[in-house]
């Protein structure tokens, strides 16, 4: 445990990295996600496409893949970055595709009647889904939005080892083969880091869970 205290404020940058990265792409997934979510319910063909298309994509391939893809790919069109920026495109892609179906279920379970009443008052699709759907559809998928999220935050190791570099499991790395120190020790470190990021994050959405399922 001395290497904790020792590299404390190496562990702290890490730590802040990792949280950077998070908030980053859980912002993203959350907005990409919803409106991929919209597009599998829409009725214009294209756009159910379009939606279907990324949820099977980017469900079925592992996040290493979509990582270098995004890397390797856009500099090939021109768009050019920092791992860092890479990093959270990829796995706001990626996160955005579960995301979209928690929401979509979430449009499902929300009355026929309710779509209908939206339509039979003039509004169009955009406005019923934004203004009467997706607000009570909302409160029935927080608890598997929280599970998606949680997950996104385990996941972002892995892009830390895609080579962002100066979050924790980088830092990590960086303790066991740089500087020598044993890896039970500095992965124990690591370990608590992700346990601050994931388990408070999951008592507030057990709270906000409870507040939803009161006002539903």
């Amino acid at each position: 445990m001395g290497v904790i205290v020792e590299q404390f404020p190496l562990y702290a940058q890490g730590f802040l990295q990792t949280l950077r990265i998070c908030l980053f792409s859980a912002v993203g997934a959350l907005v990409l996600g919803t409106i991929l979510a919209g597009f599998r319910v829409s009725p214009v063909p294209p756009l159910r496409m379009v939606g279907s298309a990324w949820v099977t994509v980017f469900r079925n391939t592992p996040l290493a893949v979509v990582l270098f893809a995004v890397a390797f790919g856009l500099p090939e069109l021109g768009v050019n970055g920092s791992y860092f920026y890479f990093g959270v495109i990829g796995l706001t892609f990626y996160t955005a595709a579960f995301v979209c179906e928690a929401v979509r279920s979430g449009i499902n379970s929300v009355s026929a009647g309710q779509a209908e009443a939206a339509r039979a008052i003039g509004l169009t699709f955009s406005q019923s889904l934004s203004l009467i759907v997706l607000p009570q559809a909302l409160r029935t998928v927080v608890p598997p939005l929280g599970s998606v999220i949680i997950a996104m935050i385990k996941n972002s190791a892995i892009v830390g080892a895609f080579g962002v570099g100066g979050d924790l499991f980088a830092n990590g790395v960086q303790l066991t083969s740089a500087q020598g120190y044993a890896a039970g020790a500095v992965l124990i470190g690591v370990l608590l880091g992700y346990l601050v990021l994931t388990i408070p994050g999951g008592i507030l959405l057990g709270v906000l869970e409870r507040k939803v399922s009161v006002a539903r």
